[in-house]
């Protein structure tokens, strides 16, 4: 055997190696949890965006959100924003009014609704427009960029937009006290691949953190819990981030949360929608 032959050999053993299924990745093999990881929805991974109707996009909160902002400014050519740069008051209590997402704290009456950082779901939607190039600030005022004109008559193009740039651009860990960790975050296509598989089903939020640590176990490296357990203070850490922050967000679940405080459980179920947007093919089947 030959030096060309051993080096076929090798490369055939490693393409052998990188596409076995691991158990830990529901199947899956590391070539494909590669592409998961870092190439969510390129075309070769096995996660895919899909086409909606309109009737689907009218049900997705964050993007009727963004999108009513987005007629806000264009309909006033520019907003000026306060000396801090938020968005003026009058703005937020109409953006809030509208009901596509609502705050637990205001709605719970222990906050009131003065000004954009009240609601992290109003402060969350400007800071989105503005990362993903659909809106600029200049001289203190909040203006929609060229580009944006395009996507607002483009449902399909401006969800892709908002999804993206959500789950690579936003910093999950921005409004929680939770540290500054990946959880959630990285690996988030995985996440989709397990409620595509088990979301039919009402089923815990710890059923859902449970498989995802288990896929990445380094990322409890970085926890230092400051309540309970690891794995109690993890779970509700990858399901604040998870479920609450971002699937619900986009209307792709439903939440059952019994209980108050500490001691509550929450069930997670995939809505209709979920399964109209999010295509997951199984192992090596593409």
């Amino acid at each position: 055997m030959d030096l060309k032959d051993i080096q076929n050999q090798l490369d055939l053993t490693m393409r052998e190696q990188n596409n076995r299924p691991i158990k830990e990745f529901e199947g899956y093999s590391p070539l494909e949890m590669h592409k998961i990881l870092h190439f969510t929805f390129s075309i070769d991974s096995p996660l895919k965006l899909q086409k909606l109707s309109v009737f689907d996009y009218q049900n997705i909160p964050m993007l009727n959100q963004v999108r009513y902002l987005m007629d806000l400014i264009g309909k006033s050519g520019e907003i000026k924003l306060t000396q801090k740069g938020f968005l003026p008051t009058k703005i937020v209590s109409e953006l809030y009014q509208q009901g596509f997402l609502k705050d637990e704290h205001i709605e719970n009456g222990i906050s009131k609704l003065y000004k954009e950082t009240d609601s992290m779901t109003i402060n969350l939607t400007r800071i989105l427009i503005e990362l993903a190039g659909l809106a600029k600030k200049r001289n203190g005022k909040l203006s929609l960029t060229k580009s944006s004109q395009k996507v607002l008559i483009d449902n399909q193009e401006l969800l892709r937009q908002i999804f993206l740039t959500f789950t690579n651009r936003f910093n999950w860990a921005y409004y929680d006290g939770y540290g500054e960790n990946q959880i959630g975050q990285l690996g988030y296509g995985f996440s989709l691949i397990l409620l595509s598989k088990y979301g039919h089903e009402k089923r815990l939020d710890s059923f859902y953190a449970e498989r995802y640590f288990n896929a990445f176990p380094q990322l409890l490296d970085s926890v230092e819990p400051n309540y309970g357990t690891l794995e109690k203070y993890s779970t509700n850490c990858y399901s604040v981030r998870t479920f609450d922050r971002f699937l619900n967000y986009f209307g792709l679940i439903n939440m059952d949360e019994q209980g108050k405080g500490l001691d509550s459980i929450t069930y997670i179920t995939k809505t209709d929608l979920y399964d109209r947007l999010i295509k997951c093919t199984p192992h090596n089947m593409r």
